[in-house]
């Protein structure tokens, strides 16, 4: 291979490789799908890593989430939406047991109250022996079907707590689920949910666009200094994003070194000065070890942006934005660029090489 073919082969990022295999194999560029290739690449994990490769060219979608449920801990959660779902079933049915002899009683109730009706309006009821039996029975069947209406009454406010503590344990669940652990920011999941909303209303969507950003040279970090000093920077990149952003943005870590913020309502004039904002902030942040007093040098993203309106699905607009993001690591890096169409044969003639 010729030595500037090696350099530059040597400068695809991380983020490349993993485009680059789900192209080749033809995998689907959803970001659930990134974060599997991600994992089984960085060769963290030789199990993953194996049987990745055993699934070979065109796996299917149904192949891949067997894969990524086997390995990632974020999907084994589906059991406590199912004990959730039995245990309100649960509630309910009791509840609605509860009512049905509730209104058993009251109609026994009132059957006995048409008959007294009877009583005390036919001839007989001249007598006090039988006016006064009539008063008796009708006040005990009184006492008695009020101390049942408080037992239903009681009753039905457990249920109550007793479903309302599933919803918040749902509601939990949800949280953890859709959060990385690692940054405290929302994760794959919650992205690719996000993402897919944004073409339920098309015109809405004309309004919305998508940010990807990547972190310059992160291995560089990991190797130098070691995975402590990687996560950290993770860890300071979504700080900054999270203080520069306003609280209603939504904004993810999409996998490995990759984030994504989403902005709805907006245009392509604010977006890049968003993505410039983001740029500033996060190169203008330190990082130190405040002990030895080690500098680890600057943190620097290169970002992608694509407006809704230039994609007709998630799964493009996310392509559509990394391609922008891949040109603006190919230029220079420490950069915005934003998708135009001619971006796409720098894209796949970088591509080809790669896989050559």
């Amino acid at each position: 291979m010729p030595a500037a073919t090696a350099k530059k082969v040597q400068n695809l990022d991380t983020a490349t490789m993993v485009l680059a295999t789900m192209r080749r194999r033809g995998i689907s560029g959803l970001p659930r799908n990134y974060e599997l290739v991600y994992e089984a690449l960085n060769a963290s994990n030789a199990g993953l890593a194996r049987e990745f490769e055993a699934l070979g060219r065109d796996p299917n979608q149904i192949e891949l989430d067997a894969l990524g449920k086997k390995h990632f801990p974020h999907h084994h959660r589906g059991g406590v939406v199912e004990g959730a779902h039995d245990k309100i079933s649960g509630e309910l049915e009791g509840m609605l047991r509860l009512l049905k002899q509730e209104q058993s009683s009251l109609e026994s109730y009132s059957k006995l109250l048409g008959e007294t009706y009877n009583r005390i309006s036919s001839k007989s009821a001249s007598s006090a022996d039988i006016l006064s039996s009539v008063i008796s029975v009708l006040s005990n069947a009184t006492g008695d079907t009020m101390e049942k209406g408080k037992v239903v009454v009681e009753h039905m406010v457990e249920r109550a707590r007793e479903m309302e503590q599933v919803k918040l344990e749902l509601d939990e669940y949800k949280r953890i689920a859709n959060t990385d652990p690692l940054t405290r920011l929302a994760n794959r999941r919650a992205f690719d949910e996000i993402l897919s909303n944004l073409y339920n209303d098309a015109r809405g969507a004309m309004y919305d666009a998508l940010i990807v950003a990547d972190i310059d040279h992160f291995k560089k970090f990991n190797d130098t200094y070691g995975h402590p000093v990687g996560d950290r920077v993770l860890g300071v990149v979504a700080a900054v994003m999270k203080s520069t952003l306003r609280k209603d943005v939504f904004v993810a870590r999409t996998g490995g070194e990759e984030f994504a913020v989403v902005l709805q309502g907006t245009s392509l004039d604010v977006s890049m000065e968003i993505a410039e904002r983001i740029r500033r902030a996060v190169e203008a942040t330190p990082l130190k070890n405040q002990k030895t007093g080690t500098d680890y040098g600057p943190i620097t993203l290169s970002l992608g942006i694509c407006m809704a309106s230039d994609a007709d699905s998630a799964e493009e607009l996310y392509n559509k934005a990394d391609v922008a993001l891949y040109a603006a690591k190919n230029t220079g890096r420490n950069r915005f660029q934003v998708y135009k169409p001619e971006l796409n044969q720098e894209f796949e003639k970088n591509w080809m090489l790669y896989k050559n």
